[in-house]
């Protein structure tokens, strides 16, 4: 065999040696990757400047994918592993450091974390563990991620962070290894620290040749996507391991984390919006909302809405950022450690960004209130920690401090660490020269009192969501500074069942004055469900539904506080009636009908939220006191077989139990002056809801209409809705005599078969164009009640306005001209059919007329006692109609603002915010309060739902 022949028969292009075959032989795969090492290490040596030498930076680059591959492809097949064995050995990552670092070639960069990252993940020869290895890797770190280094593109930065998480992954395994990353240097430079300055020990500076990883994370951690994540995850297990390193916890407590990161958050919060208005999008507007005067806010570049895709991001990073907080006192088991996190978040963010921010809003300005108090609600809602909810919410709300009686479980250097990082603190503070407010002289309660006597429908609507918060999350921070309540002993101020059962059945008839027409049990299945549900997952309810399945060894776990001054357990309690809170909130209910249909909402959430929890007794605010319960004299009930004689026998005492069990069953005498203010108050707005059937033209009918389109738009597509509630269908009727009472007399006083006045005046329109008239039934009346003959007469071409279009306003539900222009086989003529198409246009637009007239808050019966007011006419010559309008529809009046021909009222239109408009003069559209009168229905089935599943879930019902 000659030269070629031999030379051919050795080099991997031969035909019985592929290239597959050269990489399973060990000592060929290591023989290419010396020679691509040698290479490597010669082109780099020959370059002078690989910053400017493209051709040697791109061969270099080569060179590392190729030494990567190799490493990559023999880590999965089987031993041995030379090329591994020969990086360890001949330490390859060191130059390959020193190549990246001075290459200023992102590219060069990035194959040299691919590098690093395959020598990690092949888990052979104890790279993380070695000193030189994990010094290579730090600098190179370093040095890509320093100030001076080049900008790296979005997918190298991800590796790089991603290396870093990696390694962490493997201390929080092994932290054995952590002495190869973490160096502390306290022993040997500690006579130089101590020419530092306080400030210079606050911030750290010499921390980082310590611990480079940790810091590198650090500065990732506001990042968005995998870096950020990467970053916080990573980070969090460092922290984690500290609980089994007492040098690291000891520098981590003097480090600058707990400063860096409560400055990191008050820089977030600092870019939220000062100025904030409350709105929904235009194009996805919310049903409810849809069908109300409801009028987007106005916002500019101070002012900024809710909608704003900026402030949504901001928002989003900003919580994202405090949901971190909690991760890492959540991972955190070193009480130093998590003791110095706290005491920086309270001093740095409490005291000097977030009270500052709630003492100086105003509602006068442009929207400061309602952007304060709207990310204060945004971080009780997303913080569950109890030590960070304690320390908010007792900051916030002066609460007395404690002394601090936590054990420490660590050694006494850490302690002395901490308490050294205090001062160190204290002393910045002080330095600054600022003066801290003191909540002690304005705190959370003074100010949500005052937000809700604001004239800012806006403000107030973000008060009442903020109080709801606290209420339902936090409620015994609730029961000791923004209510008052007093104790509950005993079962003698529980209601009887006979009270109880007067009282559901009141609420129920309550809510039966409002009307409708269809079938409403499985509605009210679905209410009781939800009123269970909200009950069951209450926080101070858990006691008292947990199943005790073991009176001895069964015990609930305490809520888990670490630091002191947190409330104890809520016990037994009610709310005073004269509680300023609850009664600023009765006051704004008052004016249910013209109020913001938002702020309505608010508002049963509000005072729904008041009664949720289980300790939380209802009587005397609510409902009535047993002790002013006054019976009929005649009402003694059945009557009781005589009394055995022996009163130390069985049968005494069942006669007196069954005598207690037959008291408990009278029904106390309803007297209006004995019922607490809320139900008063609901029972006026009941009356201003017939107040309005009375003098508003169709109002049954154009209830109905919007009921049916609020169904329509709730089971078309699931559009957002401004609380968890189901506000977009009719609330239920649970059967019980008060309410068959009000049902029979609603009957007696409207027959069946009478027509309201447009409906006859329609009748008489189509007949005398010969057209057979609709069915008697009123609208909205199911197809399946009608009989034969009723279904065999035609219906005329009536558009009605039921149901919610893409634009947030009322589409138009039209019948065939085809199928109403028949009868008895008979076709109308095109005159006809055009004339009743001219009825159809004008009926809508009656309708559509009297939806947009302005009313105001009616008059009831008992106050005409008071005052004669002279009603106005409901104007209905505007707009012109095609046909002529009856007189008697000129009878039907509106009573409350004043009404001008043009459907406007006379004065100028109320803005929202308008604080010079009182409540008697307030006008809104007929629209808006039909929308306000569904809410009103739902709210008090809502209330009897409550008061029923609370009776049987707590127990608080006396049978006897």
């Amino acid at each position: 065999m000659d030269f070629w022949s031999r030379l051919i028969a050795h080099t991997p292009l031969s035909s019985g040696s592929s290239r597959k075959d050269f990489a399973k032989d060990p000592a060929r795969r290591l023989h290419r990757f010396e020679k691509e090492y040698s290479q490597l290490l010669q082109a780099w040596r020959n370059s002078s400047n690989l910053a400017t030498d493209a051709e040697a930076a791109e061969y270099i680059e080569i060179r590392l994918q190729e030494l990567t591959n190799l490493l990559s492809d023999e880590s999965r097949r089987p031993l041995p592993h030379p090329c591994i064995s020969f990086a360890a050995a001949k330490q390859v990552y060191i130059p390959v450091a020193k190549i990246a670092t001075s290459s200023f070639s992102e590219w060069i960069v990035k194959e040299a974390v691919l590098f690093f990252a395959t020598l990690i993940e092949s888990e052979e020869e104890a790279f993380v563990e070695n000193d030189n290895f994990s010094a290579s890797l730090t600098n190179l770190l370093v040095r890509i991620t320093g100030a001076n280094s080049i900008r790296l593109g979005a997918d190298t930065e991800a590796r790089v962070v991603e290396l870093a998480f990696n390694i962490t992954t493997k201390i929080r395994l092994a932290p054995e290894i952590l002495p190869a990353w973490f160096k502390s240097q306290q022993n040997g430079s500690q006579g130089g620290r101590q020419l530092l300055d306080g400030r210079e020990k606050f911030t750290g500076r010499t921390q980082k040749q310590d611990f480079p990883l940790f810091y590198l994370l650090i500065d990732y951690i506001h990042h968005e996507g995998k870096v950020g994540d990467f970053a916080r995850t990573g980070l969090l297990y460092i922290i984690e391991a500290a609980s089994s390193s007492i040098a690291l916890e000891q520098w981590i407590v003097e480090s600058d984390l707990s400063t860096l990161m409560a400055t990191g958050l008050g820089a977030l919060y600092s870019q939220l919006s000062r100025k904030l208005v409350i709105d929904h999008p235009a194009k996805d507007l919310p049903p409810i909302l849809a069908f109300s005067d409801y009028e987007h806010p106005k916002s500019n570049y101070e002012i900024i809405s809710s909608t704003s895709f900026e402030f949504q991001s901001h928002l989003d990073t900003f919580l994202s950022h405090l949901l971190f907080w909690q991760d890492v006192l959540n991972h955190c088991r070193s009480v130093e450690v998590k003791s110095t996190l706290l005491e920086h978040f309270q001093v740095i963010f409490l005291q000097q960004l977030l009270y500052p921010s709630l003492l100086e809003s105003s509602d006068i300005d442009g929207g400061s209130s309602v952007a304060v108090l709207t990310y204060l609600r945004r971080i009780l809602e997303s913080v569950d920690h109890p030590d960070m909810i304690n320390l908010i919410l007792h900051y916030l709300l002066a609460l007395p401090d404690m002394v601090s009686s936590i054990p420490s479980d660590s050694l006494d250097v850490v302690s002395a660490a901490r308490k050294r990082k205090s001062m160190d603190l204290a002393t910045m503070m002080a330095s600054r020269g600022e003066a801290t407010a003191d909540p002690l002289l304005f705190n959370l309660v003074d100010l949500i009192l005052a937000c809700l006597r604001s004239q800012s429908h806006q403000t107030i609507f973000v008060t009442l969501q903020l109080i709801s918060v606290i209420l339902k999350r936090h409620h015994r921070y609730a029961v000791i500074t923004l209510l008052y309540t007093e104790g509950v002993i005993g079962e003698s101020t529980y209601r009887t069942s006979g009270a109880h059962l007067q009282e559901v059945e009141y609420l129920m008839s309550l809510a039966g004055t409002v009307g409708g027409q269809d079938n409403f049990d499985e509605i009210y299945d679905n209410v009781l469900k939800d009123t269970m549900t909200r009950l069951e997952n209450h926080p101070c309810s858990i006691k008292l539904v947990t199943p005790k399945t073991s009176t001895n060894n069964h015990k609930l776990p305490a809520i888990p506080d670490s630091l002191p001054g947190a409330p104890r357990d809520v016990r037994s309690h009610t709310l005073r009636p004269d509680d300023p809170l609850l009664n600023i909130i009765l006051d704004r209910l008052q004016a249910f009908f013209v109020n913001p249909v938002e702020t309505n909402l608010a508002l049963t959430e509000a005072i729904f939220d008041l009664a949720v929890c289980g300790f939380m007794h209802l009587e005397g605010w609510f409902l009535r006191h047993p002790h002013t319960y006054v019976y009929e004299e005649d009402e003694d009930g059945p009557p009781l077989p005589e009394p055995p004689l022996d009163p130390e026998s069985p049968e005494y005492a069942e006669y007196q139990h069954v005598q207690s069990m037959q008291a408990c069953r009278r029904r106390p005498k309803w007297t209006q002056r004995n019922l607490p203010r809320l139900l008063t108050i609901l029972r006026d707005l009941c009356d201003q809801v017939s107040a309005y059937r009375e003098t508003v033209p169709r109002f049954d009918d154009l209830l109905q209409q919007r009921r049916e389109a609020f169904q329509t738009a709730d089971s078309a597509t699931p559009a957002p809705i401004v609380r968890a509630k189901n506000l977009t269908s009719q609330p239920p009727v649970i059967s019980s005599p008060a309410i068959e009472r009000t049902i029979s007399d609603d009957k007696r006083n409207t027959s069946r078969e009478r027509l309201t006045g447009l409906e006859g005046f329609a009748q008489r329109i189509l007949s005398e164009l010969g057209t057979p008239s609709r069915s008697g039934s009123p609208r909205g009346r199911k197809e399946a009640n009608r009989t034969s003959s009723d279904r065999s007469t035609p219906v005329p071409p009536y558009e009605t306005p039921v149901r919610p279009s893409a634009q947030g306003g009322l589409a138009v539900r039209s019948y065939s001209p085809s199928s109403a222009s028949s009868v008895s086989g008979a076709r109308v003529d095109s005159k006809a059919a055009d004339a009743i198409a001219n009825q159809a246009k004008a009926f809508q637009a009656i309708d559509q007329s009297i939806l947009a007239r302005r009313v105001g808050i009616p008059v009831t019966l008992a106050k005409q006692e008071q005052q004669q007011i002279e009603p106005i006419p409901f104007n209905l010559q505007k707009p012109q109609l095609p046909v002529e309008i009856p007189a008697d529809s000129s009878d039907d009046t509106v009573v409350g603002a004043d009404i001008g021909a043009d459907g406007q009222s006379d004065s100028a239109l109320a803005s929202e915010d308008d604080a010079a408009t009182p409540i008697e003069e307030r006008a809104v559209s007929v629209s808006h309060v039909l929308t306000n009168v569904i809410v009103l229905q739902s709210f008090l089935f809502e209330l009897a739902s409550l008061v029923q599943v609370r009776a049987g879930l707590f127990e608080e019902v006396r049978f006897a």
